[in-house]
């Protein structure tokens, strides 16, 4: 029994689409006939390397390589899986074989623009819950079927498994920039937007911030109150009340970042989040204090930002936070919040802030100075 041929093809009909891209398809090749499947992946010609049929010079040439291997893998599990059934192999009946459903559903259709589309890690790996949560709700989803009362229904499923309201709306947002690629690339109809119409519900977010009382009862914790285990990320959070950094940042940072000028001690780095510069005179910043903590990690600075995962730092707040007394949720974010509305409480003006947070806008810094309501005391009693 002759076996199908596999291999990667791209731009076979030799023609761009408008964004200068052409597609990759799979070749099932088997008794000097050919047919095409489509991964769905558009490049442009500098991306593909056309003699090892791989992709190149892409931000994402490794997920979009083991992608398309995987594409060609589960053409090859299908064919095996006819041959055991003791049918004959054609190229028909392989194409008949496929799932239609999941082949050109809209769950496999997402899954493909997570893959091929280029953003950051912390991008893809959101969407991707969202593509989860979508999968556990509906497993076969048809383009069809994304209505707008498909949409209340997965609004309430969402409910239903206690996610809150802003939770929500964030996967939704996602599931709307999901259906818009779709209608783009012609995969469902314009005319049919389940989210014409539809507002996305969002309550007011709450940024959770420490009071300079509850931050000396963290300082002021000794080594045995708490567990060694528990001391690295003490440090950790302390350090970004005094820099303001996100967890992301924090965890990237390198020795590369730390900078002397004129003797005085920097930190530079990009964050993360928006690719925006960040200059911080630690030096200056509640009295040097991030100095002390980077001295007491001096040579070990690797593991100093080598802190374990988000979600294992925030349990570990939660028992902190409770042998310290402060009776209050808090997360490794609060950081950053704490950060910002101690230093508008100390007069700090709001585009140093900005600045200081590596924020592109100053009306993000703005929310800053809604929060802290003692500030307005504190500048009316200077006026």
């Amino acid at each position: 029994m002759a076996k199908i041929s596999y291999r990667l093809v791209f731009n076979r009909n030799n023609k761009l689409n408008a964004q200068g891209k052409a597609l990759i398809q799979v070749e099932a090749y088997l008794e000097r006939r050919k047919i095409y499947f489509s991964t769905h992946i558009h490049l442009k010609p500098n991306q593909w390397n056309r003699k090892k049929c791989m992709v190149v010079r892409h931000p994402e040439a490794d997920a979009l390589n083991y992608y398309l291997q995987e594409s060609m893998m589960k053409l090859e599990q299908k064919e095996m899986e006819i041959w055991r059934r003791g049918r004959e192999v054609t190229l028909e009946i392989l194409k008949q074989e496929l799932n239609p459903e999941e082949e050109h559903s809209f769950l496999s259709f997402v899954r493909e623009e997570i893959a091929s589309s280029t953003m950051k890690e912390s991008t893809r790996k959101n969407r991707n819950t969202t593509l989860q949560l979508l999968s556990q709700y509906k497993p076969h989803l048809a383009f069809d079927e994304v209505t707008s009362g498909f949409i209340h229904d997965f609004e309430k499923f969402m409910y239903k498994k206690g996610l809150e309201m802003n939770t929500v709306a964030k996967h939704l947002k996602h599931l709307r920039i999901f259906v818009n690629a779709a209608i783009c690339k012609e995969c469902m109809n314009g005319q049919n937007d389940p989210f014409r119409g539809y507002k996305i519900k969002t309550a007011p977010y709450k940024h959770v911030f420490l009071l300079p009382e509850e931050v000396s009862k963290l300082e002021n914790l000794k080594p045995t109150d708490v567990d060694p285990s528990l001391e690295h990320t003490l440090d950790a959070f302390l350090f970004c009340i005094y820099t303001g950094l996100r967890y992301s940042d924090f965890i990237a940072l390198s020795e590369r970042n730390m900078v002397e000028i004129e003797g005085n001690s920097w930190i530079i780095f990009h964050s993360v989040k928006t690719g925006v510069e960040v200059k911080l005179p630690v030096y200056l910043l509640f009295e040097g204090k991030a100095c002390r903590l980077l001295g007491k990690y001096e040579g070990n600075w690797k593991h100093f930002f080598g802190l374990k995962s988000n979600t294992s730092v925030n349990y570990d707040l939660e028992t902190i936070g409770k042998i310290a007394g402060i009776g209050k949720h808090f997360t490794f974010h609060s950081a950053r919040h704490t950060n910002a509305t101690l230093l508008m409480d100390q007069g700090v003006s709001i585009t140093t802030i900005q600045k200081l947070l590596g924020h592109r806008n100053v009306s993000t810094t703005q929310v800053y100075a809604e929060i802290m309501g003692k500030t307005i005391v504190k500048d009316l009693t200077r006026i």
